[in-house]
């Protein structure tokens, strides 16, 4: 399986790089997600995570209502494409300890894929394959 087919009508949230934290974490809460890309000039300059905000902000002592997300993001972060495998981002993910990779195609970015769609999409795979395997054993006459 493909991350685009993943992805599906994935709205795309992102922010800016000069907008601030807080509008930034803000952003997270309200679309219940754990990291956002960062934008600057139309392009992916980074990522900003649960696990940046804790360390590079919480622990830092940063006023989250005056700094930019650019100063305290992770710049230049790892991508997939959208042709790439599911294989392919969780080896990166478990390589890298990360929880969210950006996909992009060429510099536009096409989504967030995190390691929680994977593995509900992994857990809807394993339901339908119970459910085959249910259906499979009722209709098969007993041998006895």
């Amino acid at each position: 399986m493909l991350i685009s087919d993943l992805l599906g009508h994935q709205v795309i949230v992102s922010a800016e790089a000069h907008q601030t934290v807080l509008e930034v974490a803000g952003m997270m809460v309200d679309h219940n997600i754990g990291a956002v890309p960062v934008l600057q000039n139309g392009g992916l300059a980074g990522i900003f995570s649960e696990r940046d905000l804790m360390s590079r902000v919480v622990v830092a002592g940063k006023d989250p209502a005056r700094t930019p997300v650019s100063q305290v993001m992770t710049e230049d972060p790892l991508t997939v494409t959208p042709n790439d495998s599911l294989e392919t981002c969780m080896t990166l993910m478990k390589r890298h300890g990360f929880r969210h990779l950006p996909v992009c195609l060429a510099s536009e970015l096409k989504g967030v894929v995190s390691l929680r769609d994977i593995l509900l999409h992994d857990l809807d795979e394993k339901d339908d394959e119970v459910r085959m395997m249910r259906a499979y054993l009722h209709s098969v006459p007993d041998a006895g």
